[in-house]
């Protein structure tokens, strides 16, 4: 490529490159004018510089008609291929073996403090307790395991009489009837006698609903009280307590107070389980009523329900 004499250098290109001399001087030219190579035809007339720019303190200019080289940019390109190494050193992600182990470490140790405050939450309830309430709860817990118990061995024993009895039919008949009246007490037909206790709730501002009663009839029954009565109304499986303060029904009943409940159970069982932290009597006693317990040797459930025939339930028995 030969160098053109008559074009112009571009504007802003005021450090074009200039032929070398040679030393050589050429026929018919004159004196002290450099020969033209041919590497230097080869070389284009004029190569772009990059724009002046205002150098910083401290920082040394480059040689007058030198070529920037591809890299010595000021950040153009830097920035970009930064953003790209780190790209391609995050993604795709490399994990290591190292790296699985600790994440299953760290997986069954979030495990363990789960498990940890789940067991924490449900003993919470019983951490602020009085040493005498655990101590009650405590011996509540061990006679329903021993009712429990006492239940299981009556069973036992049945059925020890029905293999071994020399009248299986009458031994039947017996045990049927004897079926017959505890399921009528459980059913409200048929009057029933025991220890029991009786509470007696008083409500002069009139602030008693009929959930707080129902609490009261469930805390009893959990405590193993097998009939229970309340203001002349028999109180079974079915019951339902509605209104509450000078209209309080029970299944359509109304009652007024005070309520006074009747239970034939265990007493020793019946009256720590109203008395416990939070529960019944607490409870009424925060609505500015008052629970009173009595416990007597002889309680009398006298108050009768009309037995139902089930509409569409049938023996299936032969």
């Amino acid at each position: 490529m030969s160098v053109n004499p008559n074009e112009k250098p571009e504007p802003g290109d005021e450090r074009a490159e200039r032929p070398e001399p040679t030393g050589k001087p050429v026929a018919g030219t004159a004196p002290g004018v450099p020969e033209v190579s041919e590497a230097s035809e080869a070389r284009p007339a004029a190569v772009p510089a990059e724009p002046e720019a205002r150098p910083s303190e401290g920082a040394e200019s480059a040689p007058e008609g030198a070529v920037p080289s591809p890299g010595a940019g000021a950040g153009a390109g830097a920035a970009p291929d930064g953003r790209r190494r780190l790209a391609d050193a995050l993604w795709p992600p490399r994990v290591t073996r190292a790296q699985l182990i600790v994440a299953l470490l760290l997986a069954c140790l979030g495990f363990g403090l789960a498990i940890q405050v789940s067991s924490t939450s449900e003993g919470s309830a019983l951490r602020g307790a009085r040493q005498e309430d655990l101590v009650r709860i405590l011996d509540e817990l061990d006679d329903r395991t021993q009712r429990l118990e006492d239940e299981k061995t009556r069973l036992e024993k049945q059925r020890t009489e029905l293999e071994s009895s020399s009248d299986q039919a009458e031994e039947a008949r017996r045990q049927t009837a004897e079926k017959e009246r505890q399921l009528g007490i459980l059913a409200g037909t048929v009057a029933a006698e025991g220890p029991g206790i009786t509470l007696t709730v008083s409500d002069p501002v009139g602030a008693v609903e009929s959930d707080m009663l129902l609490d009261a009839i469930q805390e009893l029954r959990a405590a193993g009280a097998e009939a229970i009565q309340v203001d002349g109304v028999r109180v079974v499986a079915n019951s339902y307590f509605t209104g509450g303060g000078d209209d309080m029904r029970i299944d359509g009943t109304q009652v007024t107070a005070p309520y006074v409940f009747k239970v034939i159970g265990k007493p020793e069982d019946l009256e720590p389980a109203l008395n416990i932290p939070g529960g019944v009597v607490q409870t009424l006693e925060k609505e500015q009523a008052t629970a009173t317990v009595e416990r007597s040797a002889k309680i009398v459930v006298d108050a009768l329900r009309p037995a139902k025939r089930p509409d569409y339930a049938r023996s299936s028995s032969p």
